[in-house]
């Protein structure tokens, strides 16, 4: 059984989903818990990722961290008990993760955490709980990026537990990659054959704080006057920014394409055109490196360090002024290269797979 709570799980369930499919005794359900609190966004995601309608549907939507968590471990351990799966597949560091590996651990069903060992250092993020907690309690930790084997070690998880497999959110972006290409986006935002930088902020450290928010309109402002800017709005951000009174200088500016979330076929196309990604998003930060895109991350850490160290990735920490003299440094083409880092391959589902299934079918 795997678990999805928010967008950012679809993309790394939906290629386990389709290498499970080489096992036929092996029955794999998906569970959504409705986390993420947009509906209609999360039915485009299964639709884009090939995915089946989930087996399962908790619609426990949005909530302090504490009720959310509470509800969807609820609810969760009535879908165990009835169910009562043989491993519980859960992914990322939502709160749907924390959740779920928690109830498995008390009914001592086998935790499987793909996208184990990714640690930032900054417990002020709720997602660094998460993945902290889940990797503590899971059996069986796959690992993206070599810091995660020495974070997992240096917490004292046994090596015969860990697995370094590669990325398998690229799986999906490789996979899909050709039929992104296709989409009519660029055309309906009025860009193709243009240059672009492509934006993403949700984040509370840049959106909740009013001059923090405020700085970062100013500083897409600068930006679109050299190039056009694609701001899908997260509701969060577009909530603040209404908040706050600052929706007037975005209406006035035509260099400054406002448009609600995209799908995931939608924003790869957008994706892999752009000039620039400007973002606070973890998974970004991954698929511009793999596609060569440079990317300013709106943080001042990442527990994704190999898109720094090998990838197109700069941290900008909350210095939004210096972002936008990078930007046009950018567009004049100097910018860090970077690789596409060990084993992100397109293939990762398969040794996932391959690991499970051992486990599985030796027992």
């Amino acid at each position: 059984m795997s678990v999805v709570g928010a967008r950012p799980n679809f993309m790394k369930i939906a290629p386990l989903h389709k290498a499970f499919q080489k096992y036929p005794s092996i029955s794999h359900r998906i569970v959504h818990t409705g986390q993420h609190y947009d509906a209609n966004m999360s039915r485009v995601f299964f639709d884009d990722l090939e995915l089946p309608h989930p087996d399962v549907y908790l619609g426990v939507g949005s909530g302090s961290h504490a009720v959310q968590t509470a509800r969807i471990m609820v609810d969760f351990e009535k879908i165990v008990l009835a169910e009562e799966p043989n491993m519980v597949i859960v992914v990322g560091d939502v709160n749907s993760t924390l959740a779920c590996s928690l109830v498995c651990s008390k009914f001592l069903i086998p935790v499987v955490h793909v996208e184990a060992g990714l640690r930032s250092f900054d417990r002020t993020m709720p997602e660094e709980i998460n993945r902290i907690i889940t990797d503590s309690i899971a059996d069986l930790l796959f690992v993206s990026e070599r810091s995660g084997l020495t974070n997992l070690r240096n917490e004292g998880i046994p090596d015969s537990k860990v697995f370094f497999v590669g990325n398998v959110m690229i799986d999906s972006l490789v996979h899909f990659k050709e039929k992104a290409a296709r989409s009519t986006i660029r055309k309906a935002l009025g860009v193709e054959g243009k240059q672009y930088a492509i934006v993403t902020l949700h984040r509370p450290s840049n959106v909740d704080v009013r001059d923090n928010l405020a700085s970062i309109l100013s500083m897409l402002d600068k930006i679109s006057q050299r190039q056009t800017v694609i701001f899908p709005v997260h509701p969060r951000t577009r909530k603040m920014i209404s908040e706050f009174k600052l929706g007037e200088r975005l209406l006035s500016n035509a260099n400054l394409i406002l448009c609600d979330p995209l799908g995931y076929l939608e924003f790869l196309c957008l994706l892999e055109s752009a000039s620039l990604a400007i973002t606070d998003s973890g998974g970004i930060q991954e698929e511009t490196t793999y596609l060569g895109i440079p990317c300013f991350t709106m943080r001042e850490n990442t527990e994704r360090p190999v898109t720094v160290s090998e990838g197109t990735n700069t941290l900008m920490g909350f210095d939004y002024e210096k972002t936008a003299v990078e930007a046009e440094t950018v567009f004049q083409g100097n910018y860090k290269k970077g690789r596409v880092p060990e084993l992100w391959d397109g293939k990762t589902a398969e040794r996932i797979t391959k690991e499970i299934a051992n486990k599985l079918l030796l027992n």
